[in-house]
């Protein structure tokens, strides 16, 4: 029983030794035929083993190292899905796949792909490298405006002639060629249209009708079977088309206002003109359906246009320029303002025009219409005044009347007491009141001119010498 024992272990120890053996020869002789993968850290990566015919039901497998525990074998067909691997035998092409994922930099080096036959295994060596998913050291810049067309050059190595182009946005590698907004299979698709010139070694992408959202990052494409696909990084800037000139203008209803508008040396003799719209593409000439907009060539810079009478339906977006391809640089976008007048100022509206000082518009009829009504209010003050003092005059005077009338009444019961005890000294009453009613006929007559009443007294004349005759026969 020991001897068989030891005969069975001696046997284990043999077989081990030639599977090392073995595998260190293939490790030699199939040294050309190994297998380089190349994966994206974070991704996912194929690693693809064929086999000869004759294997179809055979087990296959992955493993590292020598392959000869247990926990070398990463997966079996027998066991196709575990942890983060899965393998699939295509029997029909002799062609088994192990995909691994989520790969990490640890996942890096050396596997097997093994067939289990009786006695020796089948195997194949794999390299597995890992490379950053992201693209490129280099990157092309490109600049272009809204609206325009811009192409994308992307050139190749001449060995991958015939092979698949294509362009993606982004600067993943892992996911270009799902994402591919064009490849050399389609060559249009809506506003891309690629091209493959074969001799210069270059194919280029022309993306038409340009918009600010087209501004990205870009990888051009090559698709190799064998490796990771070989890649050329573009940057696309895209601007706004006025971004050049642009100017915000503020104008008055009724007050007129000039638009300055440059134009290069060259356009000298060229058509000038203003037109009025939201987009430059969608715009009306406005200097042919309104009279109120008159241009005016200023030499060899610029031109301007002047509109006489604003109104209120004049605010709004113009384009004026002087090149009818609407080239970039040429051309100036204005956003206009339109302000009603206000009441409470006489300042005239000043605008501030591109590349000139600012400009005064004064209109005459502003300043008679808001400084007439100041001397109208003058001139009713002044007949206010004249009227308070004449009532307030005719008020004191009627005062001294009505202190004077109270002093008659006390003179004539003097006068009366007086009689009474010396007739004689009548006629000095009389002269008295005569110098008294005189005095208060001359103050009464101040304001007859004013067309007033003459004020009554109570005492006269002639009642003052009745009583005295009275006084006399008595």
């Amino acid at each position: 029983m020991f001897l068989f024992l030891q005969s069975k272990a001696e046997m284990w120890s043999f077989q081990n030794l030639l599977f090392t053996s073995c595998v260190a020869l293939r490790c030699v002789i199939s040294a050309v035929g190994v297998i380089h993968v190349t994966g994206y850290v974070g991704r996912d990566v194929n690693v693809s083993c064929s086999y000869d015919q004759g294997y179809e039901s055979y087990e296959k497998y992955l493993c590292q190292n020598d392959c000869r525990s247990d926990n070398d074998v990463l997966i079996t067909t027998s066991h196709p899905v575990k942890n983060k691997y899965r393998i699939h035998d295509d029997k029909t092409s002799q062609i088994f796949k192990t995909t691994i994922s989520d790969l990490r930099s640890t996942d890096a080096g050396k596997y097997w792909c093994g067939v289990t036959r009786i006695g020796i295994d089948i195997y194949t060596e794999v390299k597995l490298k890992l490379v950053r998913d992201s693209c490129c050291d280099t990157v092309t810049k490109v600049q272009s405006y809204e609206g325009h067309s811009e192409s994308l050059s992307c050139p190749y190595e001449s060995q991958y002639q015939n092979n698949l182009k294509y362009i993606c946005r982004g600067n993943r590698p892992s996911t270009c060629l799902q994402q591919a907004l064009i490849t050399s299979d389609t060559k249009q698709n809506g506003r891309f249209r690629l091209n493959d010139d074969k001799v210069l070694g270059t194919f280029t992408v022309t993306i038409n009708n340009l918009t600010q959202s087209d501004s990205a990052s870009y990888l051009c494409g090559v698709q190799r079977n064998s490796d990771l696909d070989v890649f050329s990084a573009v940057e696309l800037e895209v601007k706004e088309w006025c971004c050049v000139r642009s100017t915000k203008v503020n104008g008055t209803v009724g007050h007129p206002l000039t638009l300055q508008c440059p134009y290069p040396p060259q356009h000298r003799d060229n058509r000038k003109f203003l037109c009025k719209g939201d987009h430059r593409n969608n715009c009306t000439d406005i200097l042919a359906s309104q009279n109120r907009f008159a241009i005016q060539d200023n030499g060899s810079s610029s031109f301007s246009v002047t509109i006489t009478k604003m109104q209120a339906d004049d605010a709004g977006t113009y384009w004026c320029g002087s090149d009818s391809q609407w080239r970039v640089g040429n051309y100036t976008k204005i956003q206009l303002s339109v302000v009603f007048l206000q009441h409470t100022s006489t300042l005239p509206s000043t605008v501030e025009m591109p590349g000139k000082t600012s400009t005064q518009v004064t209109d005459a009829g502003h300043y008679v219409g808001y400084t007439a009504p100041p001397l109208l209010l003058l001139l009713i003050c002044l007949f206010s005044v004249l009227v308070y003092k004449c009532k307030h005059q005719k008020a004191k005077d009627s005062e001294t009347v009505m202190n004077r009338n109270a002093q008659n009444e006390d003179a004539l019961e003097e006068v009366m007491r007086v009689a009474e005890n010396n007739i004689y000294e009548s006629q000095e009453v009389v002269i008295y009141s005569n110098k008294e009613t005189a005095e208060l006929q001359n103050a009464g007559n101040d304001c007859e001119d004013l067309g007033e009443d003459e004020p009554d007294l109570n005492v006269t004349t002639e009642e003052i010498y009745c009583n005295g005759n009275f006084h006399i026969a008595n």
